[in-house]
């Protein structure tokens, strides 16, 4: 239970690595706001872990505005807040992708962090206390061709993390990101362009420890970084990558 009476957000949680991360931190006492732009998802996730259900679209300012009232208005006071939702573009040459690609792809993996700053830092500030979980991405570190749009998209997360935890330092709040290899959620198609045994192989020869990275995985590393087991650590950018990045 080192959750035990905390409250989240967790952005992008109907599926995949958010639908991990809410299971984990449920299991872990906390209370969870299942927040998603795909309402039937978000309430399944929410029935499943006892939790609140929000549907959002985090590159909106108004809906992100909503989303940060509902949560304060439920909880009283939010303790945690993971920014996981984001989105990619296929693989391509960077020069043939959309400007509306381009546009989708900063604005759920970058303005959203933005906007959710923008509504609940004011509030982590007034308490002087808070957690802020970035999910960045190995993309971001160790960049491949063809990705270049939202490889550099996830550079940023890291480097706004680090901006971030050195300024909300001072008011008790701490951020770090993880940097998650893909993994078995419904981006993973998007990132290899089509999914085939093949294409799999290959992209797992990548990958040291020979697996992707599970919805588990990140829901276990998330937990540490949120509890107070990890007070001391604040700007770090965690690899959950099976060694991808050495």
């Amino acid at each position: 239970m080192r959750l035990k009476g905390k409250s989240a957000i967790i952005t992008g949680a109907g599926s995949g690595f958010g639908a991990g991360m809410a299971r984990k931190f449920a299991a872990e006492g906390a209370r969870v706001l299942v927040a998603d732009i795909n309402t039937d998802a978000a309430a399944d996730i929410a029935k499943e872990v006892g939790g609140i259900i929000c549907t959002v679209d985090v590159a909106n300012g108004d809906s992100v505005a909503a989303m940060a009232a509902q949560a304060i208005a439920e909880f009283g006071q939010l303790d945690i807040l993971v920014n996981n939702a984001g989105v990619t573009h296929l693989p391509a040459p960077m020069e043939t992708i959309s400007e509306d690609d381009f546009d989708r792809v900063l604005n759920v993996n970058m303005r959203s962090i933005y906007l959710t700053a923008k509504h609940l830092v004011p509030h982590m500030k007034a308490n002087r206390a808070g957690v802020i979980l970035n999910i960045a991405s190995t993309a971001g570190v160790s960049p491949r061709p063809n990705l270049n749009w939202y490889n550099a998209s996830k550079g940023w997360v890291i480097t706004a993390t680090k901006t971030m935890a050195v300024e909300l330092a001072p008011f008790g709040v701490r951020v770090n990101a993880l940097n998650p290899v893909a993994g078995e959620t419904p981006l993973l198609k998007s990132f290899m362009g089509e999914d085939t045994p093949e294409i799999r192989a290959k992209f797992i020869s990548t990958i040291p420890l020979g697996r992707f990275s599970t919805p588990e995985d990140m829901g276990n590393a998330a937990c540490f970084l949120c509890s107070d087991e990890a007070s001391m650590i604040t700007g770090v950018a965690m690899e959950v990558d099976g060694g991808r990045c050495i």
